[in-house]
C-alpha cells in the first residue's frame, strides 16, 4: 500500500488522516468546515497538513461528505419535475397513510420536493409482468416540457408504474424529453432503484434529480482542486451502504452517498472492535452537530435497504445510523416553560461555542464541559485554547433563565444531551431485541470519548473502546473500506427452484451492468442476498445466499436460514408457511490494502501529571481530577478520576472506572461493579 489520505467533513471541523503504506505510520490533522463551499475546507486543509510531495505520490483519496444530505435539509437543490403515470400525480403527498408522531396532534408530514404543480402526468401503463397495457403519450411528454422549461426547471424525475419490470416507456420519456431541448438532469426510477414500491422509488428518483447538480459539482471541483495541488491518483467517496465509489459513479448515482461519513465511522468501528476481541458493540460519533449511533454485529455495521432524510424515503443500502442534533455545537436554550433544551440547532463551524472565542455568545454543550472541567486545561486540536470565561457567561444567562446557578446550568446541559443520545443508541439495540449492557460502547468524534462515560453510566454499559485519535477516526475508517457497487431488482415469486433458477439470471444481468472500480492488483468478489417473507406478509428478510450458477442454493437451506432471522427478529415464526422471494440484490466489491496499525512508540514517562477540579458525574460534586496525556500512560491500568488529552479529542474518566492503553494506541475503558 503507498500513501493514501481521507478527509471527512462534519458540521463544525473537517478531519484529515494521511496513512504512509512504506513506514505503517499515520498522521492527522483538522480544520475547520466551510458549509458555503465546503471543498474551500478540504482544500485548505489537506494544503497545509500534506506536504506537495506526499500528495503527488499518493495513490487513493477517500471522502466522507454530507452535501447531499445538507442539499435535503436546506432544500438547497434543484426546481425538480416529475413525470409519474396518470393518475398517480400526488403519491408523494399520498405517501404512506401514516403519522410520524402519532400523539402529536399538530404533525404534518414535510412538503414534497417537488410542488403539485410540477408534477405531470402521462397517459400510459406497464402491467407487473412486464406487458403494456397502454401505450405512452407522447403528447403529454411534450406538454411536461413546456410547463418545466416556463417554471425553470434544471432536473426531470421520471417515475412511472412497474417500470423495474419494463422500462421502455421511461427511455421512450427521455428521448422525448432531449428531443424537445430540454438540457438538464434526467433521473429515471429503473436506473435509480429498480424495486416496488411506488412512493419509496418515486421519492428516491426525486431526492436524486434534486442533489445530482449539487452533489457532482461539488465532486468535480473538489478532484480538480486536487489535481491542481498535484494529486495524481483515484479519488472514492463513500456510499451510505458502506464502501467507496468512485467520484464519477457518485455523480451519476448521488443518493448512495447521503450518510457518507456517518457510514465511513461505523465501518470502522466494526474493524477496530474486531481487532480487540468484541464480535459486537455500539459505536457513537459524537460531532460539532450531531450524534450517529449504529448497531455493530460480527464485525460489521447494520445494514438497511431503505433510508429517510427529513421524512422522505430512500430506497438504497444504508448502513443503520441514527442521528440526532446533539454534539459539542448543539446550543442550549429556555423554553417558555421554563425547562432547559439542547439542540437541534448548532453553533455550527462560525461562530462555535462562546468558548471558541469567535464571536459565538450562545451556550453549547461544549461550554457546559468546559465549565465543568471536562476539557481539562482547555488545549485543544488545531491550537485552540479554551475562553473560560466566555462559556461561563453564556451558561449564567441559560443559568438566569432557568433559575439555576451556573454549575448547575453546565450539568444540566450534559445530563440532557446524554439523555438524547442514550434514547437514540435503545432505538438501535433494545428495539432490536439487543441488550446494550452486554455490549462495548465504541465511542469516537471529537466529543465522543467526553461523553462516554455519563452514556454507559446511563445504559449500564461495563466496557468503553476509545480508538486512537478518535476525534479523526470517521476519516480513518474511510481508510478501511472496500469499492462497492450494488445494484437490485424486484421479481416476486414463490420460494420455489424455478424462480430461485430466475432470480439467479436477473442476478447475472445486475453484475453484468455493475461498473468495476480501481483495481489496484486487487481481488473482484460477488454477494448477492434475496429478501424473503411469508406468503402474505408486507416486509421482508434479507438472507445472503450464494446465487452465483452454476450454485443453485437448497431450498430447505434458505428455509431454515430465512426462519432463525426471523425468530431472532421477532421471536417467533411461522413454521411451514410458504415463503416468497421479493428482490435479488447484486453486490461487489473489491477489496483494497488497510492501513495496518502501526507499532505504538514506548509511553513517555517522568513528571508529576497536572490537576484540576472537575465534576464527577459519578458522585454528584466537584473533586480533584489528573490531567493525563494519552502519550504518557503507561501500560498499566489509569483509574479515575482522570481527564486524557490528545490531539484530536479528550476522554473524560469519571470515578469507578479505569483505562487501559492498548499496543495500537486505543483505550479501553472498564467500570467496576461497584459503580453499576
Amino acid at each position: 500500500m503507498a500513501i493514501r489520505f481521507s478527509v471527512d467533513v462534519g458540521g463544525t471541523f473537517s478531519d484529515l488522516v494521511v496513512a504512509d503504506g512504506a513506514s505503517g505510520r499515520t498522521a492527522v490533522a483538522k480544520g475547520p468546515s466551510t458549509p458555503q463551499a465546503a471543498e474551500d475546507g478540504v482544500l485548505a486543509l489537506v494544503g497545509s497538513a500534506l506536504p506537495a510531495e506526499q500528495l503527488s505520490e499518493a495513490d487513493l483519496f477517500l471522502h466522507g461528505t454530507t452535501v447531499g444530505l445538507n442539499t435535503v435539509l436546506e432544500r438547497t437543490g434543484d426546481p425538480v419535475g416529475l413525470i409519474t403515470t396518470e393518475g398517480f400525480r400526488d403519491v408523494l403527498e399520498v405517501r404512506r397513510g401514516t403519522r410520524a408522531e402519532m400523539l402529536a396532534l399538530q404533525w404534518s408530514p414535510p412538503e414534497p420536493l417537488v410542488p403539485r404543480r410540477l408534477r405531470r402526468e402521462v397517459r400510459e401503463r406497464v402491467l407487473s409482468d412486464g406487458s403494456v397495457d397502454t401505450p405512452l403519450d407522447g403528447d403529454a411528454v411534450r406538454d411536461a416540457v413546456a410547463v418545466f422549461r416556463a417554471e425553470g426547471v434544471d432536473a426531470v424525475a421520471v417515475a412511472l408504474i412497474n417500470s423495474y419490470v419494463n422500462p421502455a416507456h421511461e427511455l421512450e420519456i427521455e428521448r422525448l424529453l432531449r428531443a424537445e431541448g430540454f438540457t438538464g438532469q434526467v433521473s429515471l426510477s429503473h436506473q435509480v432503484a429498480r424495486e416496488y414500491r411506488e412512493y419509496e422509488r418515486t421519492s428516491t428518483t426525486v431526492i436524486d434529480g434534486y442533489v445530482r447538480r449539487r452533489v457532482a459539482g461539488y465532486l468535480g471541483r473538489l478532484e480538480a482542486g486536487l489535481r491542481d495541488k498535484g494529486f495524481r491518483g483515484t479519488a472514492l467517496v463513500a456510499r451510505s451502504g458502506g464502501g467507496v465509489m468512485t467520484f464519477a459513479a457518485a455523480a451519476q448515482r448521488p443518493v448512495e452517498t447521503m450518510m457518507s461519513g456517518p457510514a465511513a465511522g461505523a465501518v470502522g468501528a466494526g474493524v477496530l472492535a474486531a481487532e480487540l476481541g468484541y464480535r459486537s458493540g455500539v459505536a457513537i460519533d459524537v460531532g460539532g452537530t450531531s450524534f450517529d449511533t449504529s448497531l455493530i454485529t460480527d464485525g460489521v455495521p447494520a445494514v438497511r435497504f431503505l433510508g429517510e432524510v427529513d421524512g422522505h424515503p430512500i430506497k438504497t443500502s444504508w448502513v443503520d445510523v441514527r442521528s440526532i442534533g446533539a454534539g459539542g455545537g448543539s446550543l442550549a436554550h429556555v423554553d417558555a416553560g421554563g425547562l432547559v433544551r439542547v439542540g437541534p440547532r448548532s453553533a455550527g463551524a462560525s461562530p462555535g461555542p462562546a468558548a471558541y472565542g469567535r464571536g459565538g455568545t450562545q451556550a453549547t454543550v461544549t461550554d457546559a464541559a468546559a465549565h465543568l472541567g471536562m476539557l481539562g486545561f482547555g488545549e485543544l486540536a488545531g491550537d485552540l485554547t479554551l475562553d473560560f470565561a466566555a462559556a461561563q457567561s453564556a451558561l449564567a444567562d441559560i443559568g438566569a433563565k432557568a433559575s439555576l446557578d451556573t454549575g448547575d446550568a453546565a450539568a444540566g446541559i450534559m445530563r440532557i444531551a446524554a439523555a438524547m443520545m442514550a434514547g437514540a443508541i435503545r432505538q438501535v439495540t433494545l428495539e432490536e431485541g439487543v441488550d446494550p449492557r452486554e455490549l462495548p460502547l465504541v465511542a469516537y468524534g471529537g466529543a465522543g470519548p467526553l461523553f462516554a462515560t455519563l452514556l454507559a453510566a446511563e445504559l449500564e454499559m461495563d466496557t468503553i473502546i476509545v480508538p486512537r485519535s478518535a476525534g479523526n477516526f470517521s476519516a480513518l475508517g474511510l481508510l478501511m473500506q472496500d469499492v462497492v457497487s450494488e445494484a437490485a431488482q424486484t421479481a416476486a415469486g414463490p420460494l420455489t427452484a424455478e424462480h430461485l433458477e430466475k432470480l439467479a439470471a436477473i442476478g447475472d444481468e445486475l453484475f453484468a451492468e455493475l461498473a468495476a472500480g480501481p483495481e489496484d492488483g486487487s481481488s473482484l468478489i460477488r454477494e448477492t442476498t434475496v429478501e424473503l417473507r411469508y406468503a402474505g406478509q408486507e416486509h421482508t428478510l434479507s438472507v445472503p445466499v450464494d446465487l452465483l450458477r452454476p450454485v443453485v442454493p437448497a431450498l430447505d437451506d434458505l428455509r431454515s436460514e430465512f426462519t432463525g432471522q426471523h425468530r431472532r427478529s421477532f421471536g417467533y415464526d411461522l413454521g411451514e408457511t410458504p415463503l416468497e422471494a421479493v428482490t435479488v440484490r447484486a453486490r461487489t466489491r473489491i477489496v483494497l490494502d488497510r492501513p495496518e496499525p502501526a507499532e505504538e512508540p514506548a509511553a513517555a514517562t517522568g513528571g508529576e501529571p497536572r490537576t484540576r477540579d472537575a465534576y464527577s458525574f459519578e458522585q454528584d460534586c466537584w473533586t480533584r481530577f489528573r490531567v493525563l496525556e494519552h502519550d504518557r500512560l503507561g501500560d498499566g491500568p489509569v483509574a479515575g478520576p482522570a481527564i486524557v488529552t490528545e490531539n484530536t479529542t479528550t476522554t473524560y474518566l469519571d470515578h469507578g472506572w479505569s483505562a487501559r492503553r492498548e499496543p495500537g494506541g486505543s483505550l479501553v475503558l472498564t467500570r467496576k461493579a461497584a459503580n453499576r
